[in-house]
């Protein structure tokens, strides 16, 4: 009997597990592949939630394996990094994994691609090739180097693979994996999602805004005094969601918990993912600097106000998306008008079958034997 080949994914966020639940599901089902889970980072903190446990509940009886790599007073992503590479080291010489799946632009996500190369470990990388204005576009660059496969969104960032010189037969487009999920017709109506939320609101925006770790905290303070001041004054409701925990979350934190006694701001720690796409797809609006506001947003035909550069060149090109400087009366005045726009769906990241593909490709017949030796092309 051939022994099942074991397929590992890391998870760092409650973003980046939305983004590969497909995957991971699909491989599950496959009587040729063992999943095996990999979650530290936002999962295994108690201010959001200890979401590795709800891995566990959609997961039955799936291999799951914690620690947490953040730091309690300096969480520089440097440090992060090299608090996972060490777990990292234990857990991958322990199961020995066939293919290791690492997600996007994290610190976590580096610390997984060094950790492979230098294990000799078979490494894909998902939604490589994408580009946005921060430090995270350079963590994606870097990862797509050290990855030996790749699993990309569309043709425009396959193009960029190739520009750094990937060789196109290791570029493989499948789409974006989440909106598998976001296509489904079992999502938790609203009404269960106000429910289980204790949201009140008839109606509402979503408003997820993270630090960017390459700016300063006096630029951050400035930042949240013109969203914050902004939202106050438009009158409208908003369900807050916590920011990633980054360095200077604690700045974005202080801002969130001066409304809590405020009773048009719903805050909440974290939502199971499927919650979370419903939310966002009754809202009137979302606003921020998540690439929820670009991805998600643009399949559901949310309309969005992105603010600031975390973004940049992500959303130039998609028409539900409006971007806009740290301006308090612009933002104002961008929320005041934003009910009368129409709503405008795209489908530049996928078309719901991301998972279908992934496994065609996990079945071909020289995939398992591509090369851990890259060379420039």
């Amino acid at each position: 009997m051939i022994p099942k080949k074991k397929i590992v994914f890391l998870t760092g966020t409650r973003a980046d597990y939305g983004k590969i639940k497909s995957l991971i599901s699909s491989v599950q089902n496959s009587p040729l592949y063992t999943p095996i889970i990999i979650a530290t980072g936002m999962h295994i903190i108690k201010k959001y939630g200890y979401t590795y446990e709800e891995i566990l509940k959609d997961f039955n009886g799936i291999k799951l394996y914690k620690f947490r790599n953040d730091t309690v007073k300096n969480n520089t992503m440097d440090l992060i990094v090299s608090k996972t590479i060490i777990q990292l080291n234990k857990i991958i010489k322990k199961i020995k994994p066939d293919l290791f799946v690492i997600h996007g632009d994290r610190c976590e996500t580096l610390a997984a691609a060094i950790s492979c190369n230098f294990n000799n470990v078979l490494l894909a990388h998902v939604e490589g090739g994408e580009v946005s204005g921060t430090v995270d576009e350079s963590i994606r660059h870097a990862c797509t180097k050290f990855s030996h496969i790749h699993f990309v969104s569309n043709s425009k960032a396959k193009k960029i693979l190739i520009r750094l010189g990937e060789n196109t037969k290791n570029i493989h487009v499948i789409g974006s994996p989440e909106v598998d999920t976001m296509l489904k017709k079992d999502l938790p109506s609203i009404d269960e999602v106000k429910k289980r939320y204790n949201i009140k609101f008839k109606n509402y925006a979503t408003l997820l805004f993270h630090p960017v770790t390459t700016l300063s905290k006096s630029q951050i303070i400035f930042q949240c005094k013109q969203l914050f001041k902004a939202i106050t004054i438009s009158k409208k409701n908003f369900i807050i969601i916590y920011p990633n925990n980054d360095n200077h979350t604690e700045i974005i934190m202080s801002f969130i918990n001066s409304l809590k006694k405020n009773d048009r701001f719903k805050i909440l720690p974290s939502l199971r993912f499927e919650y979370y796409l419903s939310l966002l797809k009754n809202s009137d609006f979302i606003i921020g600097n998540s690439s929820s506001g670009v991805r998600e947003a643009s399949v559901y035909g949310t309309k969005s106000i992105n603010l600031g550069d975390r973004q940049k060149n992500r959303a130039d090109q998609l028409q539900n998306v409006y971007n806009l400087s740290f301006n308090k009366k612009k933002i104002v005045s961008q929320i005041n008008k934003i009910n009368s726009l129409k709503k405008k769906i795209s489908f530049n990241f996928g078309r719901g079958n991301s998972s279908v593909k992934f496994m065609d490709i996990l079945l071909k017949k020289n995939f398992w034997n591509t090369s851990k030796q890259k060379y420039l092309i």
